[in-house]
């Protein structure tokens, strides 16, 4: 039994990996195909051989303490939290007002529609459902914007309310339960219900700060483990979850029970390490522990897609007497779903005070509402003999409710999800912006001069043919004549602001390239880096905008909210940081930016000689640039020397450590190479190693 449980699995991954590469070519989402897949295996594990197919099934606890972690974690841990409140208004509103709407909407739409075909519904029987299906899931939305190229707010919008209405959905679905089973009784429910919904979302916010600082504190004492350090992000996502059930199972305050959103508490979890806890995975480890999760949420959500049309393709419902139900609920949740976005946008775009929400977003985000697992999760939660006075159906409450959630996830897969491409074309949401279509004939210019370059080289060294070096070069030829053709039509005379602007970007992702390196090395702590890193993204937010870069040499930039609760607890539990310890980060932080602005200054020099500054515009840009940067180079150059002169003794030894350092990376780099190219074995590697790492230890 428990081989073919396995069988089953690997089975299932393996039509998912088959299923993924279909999709792929007929450009349908990926989640469609995958319940359609679902639903046609059914059949076919009637089959003798094929019969253990359906001993790997799709469980409330498998679904929900098992794949929901992974997929709200990996979602979750890649949201930039200065974005998320730069938007916390909209997604707020658009996570708890419109979900509290919809359900309201939903409830009442199905009580009083189901009324007029014969059906006697119980009003918290249509609540019930109303909380479920108001869930939305964005997975194959979010695919599609990948695809497209949708804006990166509007994705954030999508995927901040999908994941914060997941936790306040399922907030509002268990208070309705526990009404549903215990039954109503009046202002003491309404009463209770008001309690336990705001403390599951109160506490699971606070539970997953607590959560995320501790496991991102622990990330920060084994740094240089891979293996460790995404071991520890995995567990942080189940542990969050897990606890924060357990905790709800114990919880009692003023004598009412009080639970924990588990949902809520692993988004902040995941927020916290994804923001805050970040800057401790090593270098080295944070490019693959993207790639985890992201393979890690893939083999989730295949599972959980082709598990759920095996599930529904295999539920002992009569579809046929839900036929005229389904289309009622189906027109009912369109409804509810274009009546809680366009009057709470509305009130957004004018009292907020965020940037707009553009019409044609406000249509994706009410076309756009696909519905999955999370409401597939709440239906089986729903007791089997559940039920309530007066329902005299042949099928039971759990029965009926599924029924109607199958319908509207077929309706939102089957329909809409398929339609996306075609509705995003139509409100041309994937157009490029001014500044993106510079950018575009920019990198077509820059990867064509590459490719030039490459084929120059290869010449040189008779590695190609002379007959198809000269074909080759006058396909590239073109390609770059045209590019920089389309460069200076769009860096016209009128348009110069724009040529600085997209150089500006340029500028600041070389900056943000070698902020990186000096941390990777370790010639800057922590809160150095994110400190800088703060300020480089305040100011790519700025040139986005068509606004000044830095109003200041001097400007200060604020904290993340993570960052400001680390502060606030370290300054009541720890104390000030320590007059040393200040001194040495504020000479770390000008000495950095002295290195990233001389850096920046040399890379757009060495372009401008190798006559890429058509690219950009012409020769003036990239002198206002420079000139910018040699200011920067300048300011911080004397902030340095002013600090080391002021605090010569504290900091030499510090000065000396940077040298080391920059030894050891050139050794490093050296020790590379001869294992790379395989002039030593990999145990005189290993061994080379050791001794670089253990005489810079003993060094600093």
């Amino acid at each position: 039994m428990h081989i073919e449980v396995f069988l089953a699995f690997f089975a299932l991954v393996l039509i998912s990996v088959g299923i993924f590469a279909v999709s792929r070519k007929i450009r349908v989402p990926y989640t469609v195909l995958l319940v359609l897949a679902g639903s046609l295996l059914v059949p076919l594990t009637s089959i003798p051989a094929l019969s253990f197919i359906r001993s790997f099934e799709l469980t409330p606890e498998l679904l929900f303490f098992v794949f929901l972690p992974i997929l709200i974690f990996e979602s979750a841990y890649n949201m930039n939290v200065r974005e998320f409140a730069e938007n916390v208004r909209s997604i707020g509103w658009l996570s708890v007002a419109s979900l509290l709407i919809s359900t309201a909407v939903v409830a009442v739409g199905v009580y009083f529609g189901f009324q007029l075909i014969g059906f006697d519904v119980p009003f918290i029987v249509a609540l019930l459902f109303g909380a479920l299906i108001s869930a939305t899931d964005p997975v194959a939305v979010l695919a599609l914007f990948k695809e497209f190229g949708a804006p990166r707010r509007l994705s954030l919008l999508f995927e901040g309310e999908s994941l914060f209405n997941d936790g306040t959905s399922f907030a509002l679905f268990l208070v309705a339960l526990e009404i549903f089973l215990a039954g109503f009784s009046g202002w003491e429910s309404v009463g209770e219900g008001v309690f336990l919904f705001s403390f599951m979302l109160a506490g699971g916010v606070m539970f997953g700060l607590l959560m995320g600082i501790f496991f991102s504190k622990l990330i920060g004492l084994v740094k240089d483990n891979e293996h460790v350090e995404i071991t520890l992000t995995m567990l942080a996502a189940h542990f969050t979850f897990l606890l924060s059930e357990v905790v709800s199972e114990h919880l009692v305050i003023f004598g009412h029970e009080a639970k924990l959103s588990s949902i809520i508490a692993t988004v902040v979890a995941a927020m916290v390490i994804g923001n805050y806890g970040r800057a401790k995975i090593s270098p080295r480890v944070e490019e693959y522990m993207e790639k985890f999760w992201g393979y890690f949420a893939f083999v989730a959500n295949s599972l959980v897609f082709i598990l759920m049309g095996l599930l529904f393709a295999g539920l002992s419902i009569d579809f046929a007497q839900f036929v005229l139900p389904i289309a009622i609920v189906i027109v009912v949740v369109a409804a509810a779903r274009a009546v809680s976005i366009y009057p709470v946008v509305a009130l957004l775009n004018r009292f907020s005070g965020e940037d707009e929400i553009p019409k044609s977003w406000q249509h994706l985000l009410s076309w756009g509402s696909l519905r999955g697992a999370l409401a597939v999760t709440m239906v089986l939660l729903i007791p089997d003999g559940a039920t309530i006075p007066g329902w005299e159906y042949p099928f039971s409450v759990k029965e009926f409710i599924a029924a109607l959630t199958i319908g509207c996830i077929y309706f939102t897969l089957f329909i809409k999800a398929t339609m996306m491409s075609g509705v995003m074309k139509r409100l041309r949401v994937g157009n490029l912006h001014a500044l993106e279509e510079a950018q575009y004939h920019q990198a077509r210019s820059l990867i064509h001069a590459q490719a030039i370059a490459k084929l120059d080289r290869l010449m040189e060294k008779r590695y190609v043919d002379e007959e198809v070096y000269r074909k080759l070069r006058a396909e590239h030829d073109a390609e770059y004549v045209l590019a920089q053709q389309h460069c200076r039509e769009q860096f016209s005379e009128s348009d110069r602001g724009l040529a600085e602007q997209a150089l500006r970007a340029y500028a600041l992702g070389i900056e943000r390239h070698f902020l990186r390196v000096l941390f990777r090395y370790e010639e800057i702590t922590e809160p150095v880096y994110k400190r800088i890193l703060a300020k480089l993204h305040v100011q790519h937010t700025r040139v986005e905008r068509g606004e000044e870069q830095l109003l200041s040499l001097d400007e200060a930039f604020p904290e993340d909210w993570f960052e400001q609760f680390v502060g606030i607890f370290r300054r009541l539990f720890l104390g000030p940081v320590k007059p040393g310890e200040a001194v040495r980060e504020r000479y770390m932080r000008y000495r950095a930016q002295n290195i990233i602005a001389r850096k920046v200054v040399k890379h757009l020099s060495s372009f401008v000689s190798q006559g890429g500054a058509e690219s950009f515009g012409d020769g003036r840009t990239f002198e206002k640039v420079i000139a910018l940067y040699r200011e920067f180079e300048r300011g911080s150059a004397e902030k340095r020397d002013a600090v080391f002169a002021e605090h010569r003794k504290d900091l030499e030894a510090l000065d000396e450590a940077f040298g080391r350092r920059g030894l050891f990376k050139a050794e490093e780099h050296v020790l590379d190479d001869l294992t790379e190219n395989e002039m030593i074995s990999p145990k005189l590697s290993i061994l080379l190693y050791n001794e670089l790492k253990e005489r810079e230890f003993r060094r600093v």
